[in-house]
Order: C-alpha cells, then structure tokens, then sequence
C-alpha cells in the first residue's frame, strides 16, 4: 500500500468521478484508475461501484475512507514536524553509522527523507565505543550498532527491556536485521567454484582479520565458527583495512578474510571471490540505538522509516 493510493482514493471518494479526482491530482486519469484498482487488490475488496454513468463508494470503501484520511493526516503531521524543526535551525539529524549497510542504508535514508523532507542527515563513522559516547552526550541522534553494543568491560550491559547503559546514561536498542557473512577467498582457488563453503573447508588457508579492539563482535563470531568447525585458524598477514586485505587476496596467496554480503553484491573485484557459508552461515545482529526517553520527533521518524525500508 502506497501513500499516494491512499491520496488517489480518497480525492475520487470525494470527487466521486474519475476525471474531476485526476484534474485535482494534476495527473491523467488512466493512472488514478490503475493505482486504485493496484488498492483494491492489494485490499482484496471493492472499494468503488463503477458504472458508465456514476462512481459510488461500496460499503467497504465507506468503512475503508476514515483509515485512509487517518493515514494521510499521520503524514501531514509528520511533514508538519519536520518543516518546523528544518525551520527552527534544527534540521540535521546526525547518525552514527558502520560499514557495510550497503543497499539497506540507501533504503533507509530514501524513506528518512519521505518522512522529513528538508532534513538534511549527517552520517558519522566512528568506533564503536565513540558512536555511543557521543550517542549518550546528545552529540549523535542515534546510532546504527553491530553485534551489540558493548558496555566499558567489553560485554554487552542491558537490562531486560533493550536498555544499554553507557556512561551513566539509558540507551535503548531495538533489532533491525542480521546482516550475513561471506567468505572472500582468490578467484582461482579451487573453493572459489563452490556455491557455499564450510569453514572447516577454509582450516589450511590463513585467516586475515581486523584486529578485535576494532571489531571485538566480528572476530569473536568467526573466531568463535572456526573453534566449533574443529580447528584454530591459522593467522595472516597483518590487516591494515579491507581493500589492501582483498587485494592481497585477489594476488593469487592463499588466504581468506569475512565480508558483509551487502558490501560484496557491490563490489566488483574479478580476482576475489565472494562465498556463501554453508550451514547456519555467521551473522552478526544490526540494531538502531537511541537515548532513552528521548524527546527528538526525527528519532521516531527514522524508526518509521527503518521499518518501511
């Protein structure tokens, strides 16, 4: 369902013509007539009686109307909330971000800006332990975590409701997704041919990792999946970051690292292979964390549009 059916049924509903509802919309009116039919089927119900001579609302479409306009008004109000912050001086909302969203965060940003025009967002990357410190001091509106948000003894603190605490301060944490591991191996070794691969299959290759301080979820998830796959990886080359890691790779040394599966579909590296994992696979949790009882209407706003995205 789309606003602007929703926008589309009512103008007709009011109008109760075709034609004088596309006139108002400024649209033509094959295109009023196709997104409502698009409605009514996504609804599973007539909304309109249509004769060569008269549109009336069915007793579905009058019962359907109140929600629709209800919707319409819950945007207006948002658009409202956003313009007068935009307004005000207060229209950057500044977001923690990490790497390898990819194609979610486009998503995410694309709905943002539908619920707060004229918003303009800051996306700030940090470590971490930083994007919280800042989170909990109001330098950050909210924050995008992976694998946890880790208290100050490196172990997740929360209480049974989502709560973080960090710095004295409440931060509340809501689940978004998993986002999947794959495995980035040289495009002419042999496990590259394979449609998924074990990590029991990768034990002879050495593992090349972030450190843990950079990453401590990372590392212990696929040091973790290795350890239970029956053996202790051996060590690589020191890794400096990601590219200089996947370049080594697609040099032909034998050699593995992890990659974000959203990361890989963008990249296009024909001397690296990217592989599923087979089995379970490793994921590492993404959550959106905010401060506890804030008062921000675009904190609420970007949690309406993560969940549209």
């Amino acid at each position: 369902m789309e606003l602007r059916q929703l926008r589309y049924f009512v103008t007709v509903a009011e109008e109760l013509h075709f034609g004088r509802a596309a006139e108002r919309l400024v649209i033509g009116q094959p295109a009023v007539s196709q997104q409502i039919r698009r409605l009514e089927r996504e609804l599973k119900i007539e909304l309109f009686d249509r004769t060569p001579r008269i549109v009336r609302l069915t007793a579905a479409g009058q019962a359907f109307l109140p929600a629709a306009r209800a919707v319409l008004a819950a945007e207006d109000s948002a658009r409202a909330v956003a313009a007068e912050l935009t307004g005000g001086g207060r229209g950057v909302f500044r977001l923690g971000t990490i790497t390898g969203l990819g194609e979610r965060l486009d998503r995410v940003l694309e709905a943002f800006g539908e619920h707060a025009p004229g918003v303009r967002v800051e996306l700030v990357a940090l470590p971490v332990r930083e994007r919280l410190a800042r989170l909990a001091d109001g330098r950050l509106d909210a924050v995008f975590v992976r694998g946890g948000a880790p208290a100050s003894d490196g172990a997740p603190a929360q209480d049974g409701a989502g709560a973080v605490v960090q710095g004295g301060d409440e931060l509340r944490r809501r689940l978004l997704w998993e986002d999947e591991l794959v495995a980035a191996v040289p495009a002419r070794h042999p496990l590259a041919e394979q449609s998924a691969v074990s990590l029991a299959e990768l034990a002879a290759l050495p593992l090349r990792l972030t450190e843990r301080r950079h990453h401590p979820a990372l590392v212990d998830l696929v040091l973790d999946g290795c350890r239970k796959a029956g053996f202790e990886p051996t060590p690589g080359p020191v890794f400096s970051s990601l590219q200089d890691t996947l370049a080594a790779i697609g040099s032909g040394t034998p050699m593995w690292t992890v990659v974000y599966a959203g990361n890989a579909r963008l990249m296009r590296l024909p001397r690296v292979a990217f592989v599923p994992f087979s089995g379970p696979g490793l994921r590492l949790p993404v959550e959106l964390v905010v401060r506890g009882g804030t008062s921000s209407p675009l904190v609420g706003l970007l949690q309406d549009a993560v969940t549209g995205a």
